[in-house]
């Protein structure tokens, strides 16, 4: 019944725009993330489309899928010429970055002239990540991931490890990656190689209120002690690690051929393991990514995005950002992709219930922290993160103690972000 309310609403407002012109002959461009205009994602993507245009007659969307490098460009080069799309997806990452350019319309207004119970289907956290300040919304979020721990099975009983219960501490952890290494298998990728991985461990050890940037001040929020400890984890993984990143092929490869035991990353890469099961026998499962103690847990999450640009059909264009991420929509979004997203009421639809990697990935947003908060206040410079991922290099190689590491990372990401 909410949803219908919800729906009505949505399709309400959009024929009174109808009938007072508003909507005459209007043609809607919306950018879509490569992936989702392709196969089963792009189909579907066009029953959205259709029941909107059949619900809103002179209205026609027409959806174009870019890379993610070609959606920042596209945008930012959009609201240079006044060419933007109307709808559009993005990462958070890259938030500030849109909202500097002016490619971002705030949708606070339209938000809160919707009926509450539209309102309340979002995850609330989710919705704090686009609201840089009071009355000020600068996107619905959309598809997301809590970050999950695969194991591979065959490999951890290969080392004479219990899977019944996976590990619930950074110690347990690291003491089965001990194993593995005993048993000549790597544990892990090498945590030191990408930013989310080194955010990753992070999450486990230091203090996740204290990651990020304080962009009034041009300083991070990390402190020395958190830091320490958590490149002291990079340094006990270091005898135990693959050599590649969580990213590599190379990764995903070894895990598939019983060479790897754990892979923390989001649900993207499930399809491919799944595939190995049926194919070659891989057994593997995916559980909650270790605390730092007991009834807590790592990793990070983050969120895609929809939004609209501050152009002349703004109105109707957030009349299909908010159809599209209704309840409804979502649900059978989830329900295809078996991914997690910001649309709470969605998460606890029956059909999406029974996914259990879904299942997985909302218990792990519960926990994770924000890869690179805070969104849509500053735009994060490069060397951030490069800074990040060589001083946990250093200390993992034995150039510098994690003491030192700590206290000269700090040093080097305040400059960073004073210049």
């Amino acid at each position: 019944m909410i949803a219908s309310t919800c729906r009505a609403a949505i399709l309400a407002a959009s024929a009174t725009l109808l009938s007072s012109g508003v909507l005459s002959a209007q043609e809607l461009q919306y950018w879509v993330y490569s992936d989702f205009a392709q196969g089963d994602a792009l189909k579907l993507q066009q029953e959205f489309i259709s029941e909107f245009e059949a619900a809103n007659p002179g209205v026609k969307i027409v959806i174009s899928g870019r890379g993610d490098d070609d959606l920042t460009s596209g945008q930012v080069a959009g609201a240079a010429s006044g060419t933007l799309p109307d709808v559009f997806m993005n990462g958070l990452a890259v938030g500030a970055q849109l909202v500097e350019v002016g490619a971002l319309a705030n949708i606070y207004p339209e938000w809160m002239s919707m009926p509450q119970e539209f309102r309340d289907q979002f995850d609330a956290d989710a919705i704090k990540s686009c609201s840089p300040e009071a009355e000020t919304l600068y996107c619905i979020p959309y598809t997301g991931f809590g970050e999950i721990m695969y194991r591979n099975l065959t490999v951890l009983e290969g080392a004479g490890i219990d899977t019944t219960t996976p590990p619930a501490t950074w110690e347990e952890w690291y003491a089965q990656m001990q194993k593995v290494r005993e048993s000549g298998k790597f544990a892990v990728p090498d945590q030191t190689q990408v930013f989310n991985s080194v955010a990753s461990m992070y999450a486990i050890q230091g203090d996740k209120a204290k990651w990020g940037i304080d962009f009034e001040k041009r300083q991070t929020l990390v402190e020395p002690e958190p830091m320490a400890r958590t490149l002291q984890m990079f340094v006990d993984m270091a005898p135990m690690q693959s050599g590649t990143s969580r990213n590599d092929q190379g990764t995903k490869d070894l895990f598939i051929t019983n060479q790897l035991a754990f892979h923390v990353v989001g649900p993207w890469v499930n399809p491919n393991y799944a595939q190995a099961a049926k194919e070659s026998g891989l057994k593997y499962d995916f559980v909650l990514v270790p605390g730092g103690k007991s009834g807590d847990h790592g990793g990070i999450k983050s969120y895609e995005f929809v939004s609209i640009s501050p152009g002349k059909n703004k109105e109707i264009a957030w009349k299909f950002a908010a159809y599209i991420t209704e309840k409804k929509q979502m649900a059978r979004w989830a329900k295809l992709l078996s991914r997690y997203n910001a649309n709470a009421a969605a998460m606890q639809e029956p059909e999406v219930t029974a996914l259990p990697l879904i299942v997985k990935s909302v218990e792990a947003v519960k926990y994770a922290m924000d890869v690179m908060p805070p969104y849509f206040v500053g735009a994060v410079p490069n060397c951030y993160r490069s800074t990040m991922t060589d001083a946990a290099s250093a200390v993992a190689d034995g150039e510098l103690t994690p003491d030192e590491g700590a206290k000269e990372l700090i040093a080097d990401l305040n400059d960073c972000l004073a210049k």
